[in-house]
């Protein structure tokens, strides 16, 4: 995509869900393809001087903040899936956060219900979101639909996300996202940054 114009000083790459026990889920050699393309994308950001923001899920011990009327919460509640202070909340290796990169911590599906994620953007004047993450059904989905309300520029990282779905995943790339934002392979976001 030649047209994609990256304000440095105004974008955030947000690094969404890269989490060992979601990382786990998703199939080989798609799961290493999208982990060395998010680590080429970062790497990218980190040297153009972006703003690099990690998204988690994590769920309090005991699962308190678990509502038996939400099925995906509820679902990792009954694995033992997501909690604060396992492995599984932990930040893949491959992606891990540099000293003062902010990490948000979220209760739920989308990057910014229930988190501090418009404080953390607000205080650097981000204007564009720049969006990788698992799964493409999930955490992409929800922050894109949120992030288009909050007129935020968008640009999704195609092949830095992944689903559980192949087909899921390209009917929201293909049909869904390019509606509310940019749909770009790592290349060219990489390319844009010059």
């Amino acid at each position: 995509m030649a047209d994609l114009k990256i304000d440095r000083s105004r974008t955030a790459l947000l690094l969404m869900d890269f989490q060992e026990g979601i990382v786990a889920g998703q199939p080989e050699p798609a799961r290493s393809a999208i982990l060395d393309r998010a680590r080429m994308a970062l790497e990218a950001a980190r040297g153009a001087g972006l703003l690099v923001v990690y998204v988690s899920v994590r769920l309090r011990p005991g699962y308190p903040d678990v509502s038996p009327r939400n099925k995906r919460s509820s679902a990792a509640k009954a694995a033992g899936r997501l909690e604060e202070g396992t492995a599984a909340v932990q930040i893949v290796s491959r992606l891990a956060p540099r000293e003062g990169e902010p990490l948000v911590i979220k209760r739920r599906v989308g990057a910014f219900y229930g988190s501090d994620l418009e404080v953390v953007l607000r205080s650097h004047d981000i204007a564009t979101l720049v969006l990788a993450g698992l799964s493409t059904s999930g955490v992409v989905l929800t922050t894109v639909r949120t992030a288009a309300d909050m007129d935020y520029d968008l640009v999704v990282l195609s092949d830095c996300c992944g689903d559980p779905s192949p087909e899921v995943h390209r009917v929201l790339m293909d049909s869904v996202f390019p509606s509310q934002a940019a749909v770009v392979r790592a290349e060219d976001f990489i390319n844009a940054l010059g």
